[in-house]
């Protein structure tokens, strides 16, 4: 892998913090501008990524998963559906695509999808650096105009120099990290589903006897904790506990699903508060706290066939919420409460999985000082634009874009893959765009080697 430049120059025309799915697909786009310019236009871009390799929910790869999005929506196809960087190319390259059309289905195994990542993020190592956290972006301040940020990144785990990193613009994607209800402390029996699989390989490898396990949640996540557990450990009690009556079942109908169309992503940002707020409501089943179909059958069965022997390992707590958690030497103490009548069960479990979902990280973690030059609405929400470019201060001509953080801008798109394609090609086009009008670009910017 080539390394980035370091120091105040050259200077980027654009440095990707984190390097998931949106910022690669992001660097795909400027990747292939570069091809299609010969390297004559192109800009200077690079990403930055704290991961010592390219990773994407690592920890709920299960075997048998598949994905909830059609393959068509990878990382280029709805940007450009001749770009080789397609799913479709990639099955060519891994000598499976007629085995995969065989399958006749749009949905491939989520570890399948991750490889398909890898593969893309490989052939675009040459703009990464990994095992690059960034830990502070400084604005650069020239004739009383803030041009440029210094990004500010150190290898984790390294208390050495910092390495510096100058842009003229900053595209953050640093995803999502686990929610935790208030007062949540993890431990070795204590998760978040996100470490799910390398716990349990641990716990199977370390011969521990696990006798009961509990999962948080109601969500697809929760529903696969659940069902991935039920069959690691088949002589263990797995009780889901959910505030619901029952799992939700996803809505994938075709007419929800427009709510995840390009075109609807502008119906969004341009209609008024009230309509955004309606139509998030309405559609959260789309998405939040849902599971899909399948699965919610898959356990039914389950619990069926369990009834049937007389033996009952998968137990259903619904309309229940956990009440405390307490440790113990030995186990660790969940009183599950039943809301209808008050009455509580303390439940003496090896293992507690919080399958409570995923908030975006704080502009604030990475931005710092930056921050207080974005504009907010009157309700202290940040204003973007619909080229996905933070609103700043007069004075700010060094630009600041987001992939994700923008469900109340841009809809609920905005932490999903469903537009990820053509969100990277939009940003592609504003940064071109954004660069033709800076007068200090009238000669061509070198570029990084495609």
């Amino acid at each position: 892998m080539t390394t980035l430049q370091t120091g105040p120059d050259p200077i980027y025309d654009v440095l990707g913090i984190g390097f998931g799915p949106s910022n690669l697909a992001l660097a795909i786009a400027l990747h292939e501008h570069s091809v299609r310019s010969g390297g004559r236009d192109g800009l200077r871009v690079g990403f930055l990524e704290r991961q010592p390799r390219f990773g994407w929910h690592r920890g709920m790869l299960i075997d048998d998963a598949t994905m909830q999005v059609s393959f068509l929506k990878d990382l280029v196809t709805m940007r450009d559906p001749t770009s080789d960087f397609s799913f479709l190319c990639y099955l060519r390259d891994r000598g499976r695509l007629v085995d995969f059309l065989n399958l006749k289905t749009l949905f491939p195994l989520r570890i399948e999808f991750h490889d398909y990542f890898e593969w893309a993020a490989a052939r675009v190592a040459h703009l990464v650096e990994y095992s690059a956290e960034v830990v502070a972006v400084r604005p650069v301040t020239e004739d009383g105009e803030i041009r440029f940020y210094d990004v500010i990144t150190r290898t984790p785990g390294d208390p050495g120099r910092p390495t510096v990193r100058r842009a003229r613009s900053i595209c953050i994607a640093t995803g999502l990290e686990p929610h935790l209800p208030p007062g949540a402390v993890l431990s070795e029996r204590v998760w978040h589903n996100s470490q799910l699989l390398p716990r349990v390989d641990e716990v199977r490898r370390s011969g521990t006897p696990v006798r009961r396990a509990v999962v948080l949640g109601a969500g697809q996540s929760a529903a696969e904790a659940v069902d991935y557990l039920h069959r690691s450990f088949p002589d263990a009690e797995i009780c889901s506990v959910f505030a619901k009556y029952g799992y939700t079942p996803a809505d994938d109908s075709p007419f929800a699903n427009k709510i995840f169309d390009p075109e609807a992503v502008d119906l969004y940002y341009g209609a008024p508060r009230e309509v955004k707020r309606s139509l998030f409501d309405y559609h959260r089943s789309t998405n939040y706290s849902v599971v899909d179909m399948d699965l919610i059958e898959s356990l039914s069965r389950s619990m069926y066939q369990e009834k049937v022997q007389g033996h009952e390992r998968l137990r259903m707590m619904n309309v229940s919420r956990i009440r405390d958690v307490a440790a113990t030497a030995d186990d660790v103490r969940v009183t599950v409460e039943f809301l209808p009548t008050g009455e509580r069960e303390i439940l003496a479990s090896d293992l507690l999985v919080y399958a409570t979902g995923y908030q975006p990280q704080g502009l604030a973690d990475h931005l710092g000082e930056v921050g207080k030059l974005c504009l907010r609405d009157d309700e202290d929400a940040l204003r973007v634009g619909r080229d996905h470019r933070v609103a700043t201060a007069p004075n700010v001509t060094a630009d600041i874009y987001l992939q994700g953080g923008t469900e109340h801008t841009h809809g609920l798109t905005s932490t999903l893959l469903s537009t990820t394609a053509v969100r990277a090609g939009e940003i592609c086009a504003s940064l071109l765009a954004r660069r033709s009008l800076d007068p200090a670009n009238e000669a061509p910017a070198p570029t990084v080697d495609a």
